[in-house]
């Protein structure tokens, strides 16, 4: 599969290097020099697979961009930014970006995120598009999640969570009442060995906004401090 990859990038010196190391590894790439543009590319293409936004950007800045194109998509986007601070990087995050990569950068760290965000997302495509087997479905009290159809209501309500959220759900609401450590989800999300589990801490964080009537009194999604997260038996 021909995968398709946008960049967003409004240093043209950046830009072309990044597109060139996309194509030297098979992929098609679209270019935007800001957020405007971007979105304009999201539309007018049959099909994106990937996002590589730059954060700081005239006219509309890849924080917002991402936050507007996450009503409509949820293929991966892959934040770059100069500024390597946590607020940064965690509110990236909070709005729907799957990775940061802080400049400069080498590029094939960020083509290994890139085939790893990648590998996730053709995962989701294909349970999306595979309609057949054995219902999962997995129900605690008003929560529901099933891992065929991908999608998850509370009390009957829809909710609309990322693939990683999904996966992060998925994971936790099998085995009710068990504890997962920070790490362990991490393993077992992303298999790759933890090196920082704060993605963790804000992927809980936007699954709670979207599950529970009172994220700071959770029904369902609890934290074990110091230990890990679980979801409650009901």
């Amino acid at each position: 599969m021909a995968y398709r990859i946008l960049v967003v990038e409004d240093d043209k010196e950046i830009l072309e290097g990044v597109s060139i190391y996309l194509r030297n590894q098979g992929y098609e790439v679209l270019q935007a020099a800001d957020g405007v543009e971007g979105l304009a590319r999201i539309e007018d293409a049959d099909e994106v697979h990937l996002a590589i936004v730059d954060v700081m950007m005239p006219r509309m800045d890849g924080i917002a961009m991402t936050m507007k194109l996450r009503e409509k998509y949820d293929f991966p986007v892959i934040f770059l930014s100069a500024k390597s601070e946590e607020i940064d990087k965690i509110a990236g995050l909070n709005i729907g970006g799957d990775d940061y990569v802080a400049k400069p950068f080498a590029p094939m760290e960020l083509m290994a995120r890139i085939h790893s965000q990648l590998r996730r997302y053709a995962r989701y495509l294909s349970v999306l598009s595979t309609g057949a087997g054995k219902s999962t479905r997995h129900a605690v009290g008003g929560l529901e999640l099933d891992e065929e159809a991908v999608d998850v209501c509370v009390d009957g309500i829809p909710v609309r969570l990322t693939p990683l959220e999904f996966k992060i759900l998925s994971l936790l609401i099998r085995h009710p009442g068990r504890v997962f450590p920070a790490d362990e989800i991490y393993e077992r999300i992303w298999n790759d060995r933890a090196v920082s589990t704060e993605t963790i801490m804000v992927h809980i964080r936007n699954i709670r906004e979207k599950i529970e009537i009172n994220p700071k009194h959770p029904k369902y999604l609890k934290v074990v401090w110091g230990v890990g997260y679980k979801i409650e038996k009901q």
